[in-house]
Parts: C-alpha cells; sequence; structure tokens
C-alpha cells in the first residue's frame, strides 16, 4: 500500500458535520492556552495522568482480553509492580502499556519515527518488514504533508500582514497622533501580541477542523497498513481516498477474534496519531477497547477507502467532542466554586425535602401572628 495524503479527501472531512461540531469544541479548549493559572496548570496536568490511564486501561484490555478494572490501571500507573489478588499477566501488560506511552511521548517534539516501532516493540506487537516499510513511508509522507501545510499558513498569514499594513498606511497620520497620545498616557496597549495572534489563529475552529481532518486521514491510512497484513482482512481501496491505496475494492465482516487481532496491530498506530495531534495543536483522545473493536469491525464494513475515512471520523469525531468538552471542564475546575455550588445544590434540596414534609399542614386563618 502506498500512502499520499489527499488534500481533496481531507478538506471533505473537515467540512463533514461531526468533525466541525468537535472542532468547535477542540478550539474552545485549545483557546485557554497557555495557561497561566497555577489551578488551571495543575488539572491539566491531573487530566494527562488521567487520559494515560485510561488509555493503558484499554490498551491492556485489549491485549490481555481480560477485565482490567480502573484500579488496576492506576496503581500501576502510580508504580506498582504487583497487585495482591490480581493476575501479574494483566499487571505486566499494565507495566508495557505505559512504558509504550511514555515513549510515544517525545514524538511530538522530536518527530521521530522509531519511537512508533519502540512503542511496538514495549507493546509486544510484531510487525514485519513490509509494514514497517509502509508505516516509515506514511509517516515520512505525513511529515512532508504538515511542513507543506505550515509554508502555506504562513504564506497566508505574510500576506495578510502586508493587506493590513497597506490599509493602516492610508491612516497614518491618525494613528500617529493617536500612539503619540496614547504614549504621553502610559497606554502600551498598541504593542503587538504575536504569541496571541498566533493562538487565536490556530483556535479557529476552521483551522482545527483541518488538522482534525488531517489527523483522521491519517490515522484511517495507518489502519489500513496495519489491517492489511491480518489474516482474513481485506482493505479497501476508492478514489476518493484520503490516500493512495492499491488494495482491492472488498468489504469484510470481522469476527470478534479477527477484530482483536486487527486492534491489538493498531495500538502503535493510535499512540502515535494522538501525538501527532499534539504536534498539530490538536488535543490527545482516548479510545476504550470496545470503541476500538468497533472502528475496526466498521472499517472493514466499508467497500472503499472513501467510506473507510467516513467511518473512521463517523466514529471518532463525536468521541473527540466528548473528551475535549471534558478536558476544558476538568482544566476550569475550580475546587472552592465546586464546593460552594454544591453547599448551595444542599441547602436547596434540604428547602425542598422540608416544604415537601410539611406540605400537606395547612395554614390557619384565625392563629395570631407572633412578631419574633
Amino acid at each position: 500500500m502506498t500512502v499520499e495524503l489527499n488534500r481533496e479527501a481531507i478538506d471533505r472531512v473537515a467540512a463533514l458535520p461531526a468533525v466541525r461540531e468537535a472542532a468547535e469544541t477542540g478550539a474552545r479548549l485549545i483557546a485557554l492556552w497557555p495557561l497561566t493559572k497555577a489551578m488551571q496548570m495543575d488539572n491539566d496536568a491531573k487530566y494527562a495522568e488521567n487520559l494515560q490511564v485510561r488509555t493503558t486501561r484499554a490498551f491492556a484490555r485489549i491485549l490481555t482480553g481480560a477485565d482490567v478494572t480502573v484500579p488496576d490501571a492506576e496503581f500501576v500507573y502510580e508504580g506498582a509492580d504487583e497487585i495482591p489478588g490480581r493476575p501479574q499477566s494483566i499487571v505486566d501488560t499494565l507495566l508495557a502499556a505505559n512504558d509504550a506511552y511514555d515513549t510515544m511521548l517525545d514524538y511530538s517534539e522530536t518527530g521521530n519515527a522509531a519511537l512508533v516501532f519502540a512503542a511496538a516493540e514495549a507493546l509486544g506487537v510484531e510487525w514485519d518488514d513490509g509494514v514497517q516499510s509502509e508505516i516509515r513511508a506514511a509517516i515520512d509522507a505525513v511529515e512532508r504533508h504538515i511542513e507543506a501545510d505550515a509554508v502555506e499558513v504562513e504564506a497566508a498569514e505574510g500576506a495578510a500582514v502586508a493587506e493590513g499594513a497597506g490599509d493602516a498606511g492610508a491612516e497614518d497620520g491618525a494613528a500617529a497622533g493617536d500612539a503619540a497620545s496614547a504614549g504621553a498616557a502610559g497606554d502600551d496597549s498598541s504593542a503587538s501580541d504575536e504569541d496571541g495572534d498566533r493562538h487565536a489563529g490556530s483556535a479557529d475552529p476552521a483551522a482545527v477542523a483541518h488538522r482534525f481532518a488531517t489527523a483522521l486521514a491519517v490515522c484511517d491510512a495507518l489502519l489500513g497498513v496495519v489491517a492489511a497484513h491480518v489474516p482474513g482482512v481485506t482493505v479497501a481501496a476508492g478514489a476518493d481516498s484520503a490516500v493512495a491505496d492499491t488494495a482491492a475494492n472488498t468489504a469484510t465482516v470481522l469476527d470478534d477474534a479477527t477484530a482483536r487481532r486487527v486492534a491489538i496491530q493498531s495500538l502503535p498506530i493510535l499512540l502515535y496519531v494522538n501525538e501527532l495531534r499534539e504536534q498539530c495543536a490538536i488535543p490527545r483522545i482516548c479510545l476504550t477497547d470496545s470503541q476500538l473493536l468497533e472502528l475496526v469491525k466498521a472499517r472493514a464494513a466499508a467497500t472503499d477507502t472513501a467510506d473507510t475515512l467516513d467511518a473512521t471520523a463517523a466514529l471518532i469525531a463525536p468521541l473527540a467532542g466528548t473528551e475535549w468538552a471534558k478536558h476544558r471542564e476538568d482544566v476550569l475546575w475550580d475546587p472552592a466554586e465546586a464546593k460552594k455550588k454544591a453547599k448551595e445544590e444542599d441547602e436547596k434540596r434540604n428547602k425542598e425535602a422540608l416544604a415537601a414534609k410539611f406540605a400537606h399542614i395547612k395554614d390557619d386563618p384565625t392563629k395570631e401572628t407572633v412578631e419574633l
């Protein structure tokens, strides 16, 4: 399979209602950055820890087929190498999942493709030489695509700045007078906040939708690469895909065992795509084991790669929107305010309960009013 990102297909996915809706939610989260309040930074760190726990738990459930619990994943994340009363195989698999997760965290900064294969090795996922070669080629294609996009964005921003400068030149006299007045008053508000401008651009919903759609296309393409090498799975192809693909047009209904084998092979891809999102200023997400299996089956049932990409977007976009809404809620969480609201709600419930308790007692019109 040859992987090459198709810009028209990415634009089509970016325009899908579910992707646009998720992007709007993601934009509200991204707009919070850079975080400056200690409480919000602490909240975000706690969210990141919880995300790793949820992700490694999902991975362990896929790898073992066992009922790995949240406490299992939390204990191992906190450093346990054994859990009394729990199978050691679960603990060992969680340790491996955390190792892979930690390994991939450097990718968003380094872009080092070797980390993907190191993460696969940590998980015990064996890719043959053909899969590894295709994944390397795909990652190279993705990096070229991202670099090209960055050049286009810089060019567009440069043109916008030049146009703005031209418009401003027509009013130089008035602007100079205003600036002098502001300077005399000690006002530095006319200073350019470049970091803020760039961040505001990155949080534009349309831009977020495009970056998110790119990540979805990459995810779908790489899931197709690994699935094609699992016996019993045929990868689809089509002209309107986000990747060039030479496989046959065949839909497959996967049984649970085959779907799990495909899911296992896909785990390092999920880690890579999450770090790719981070690299592109798109927040990470988490798929549960059941959601990953659902995605694997939905993709296998597609008849061409346009359909697999649509299936990928249809399943992941709503999950991403929910994840990003929760992430924003977690970052903005204020324990003092939450305690105050909880107290007010308790008082309201108590008053309502008291009113209901004595609702049957009627006022006595002949009773003398007592002044307190």
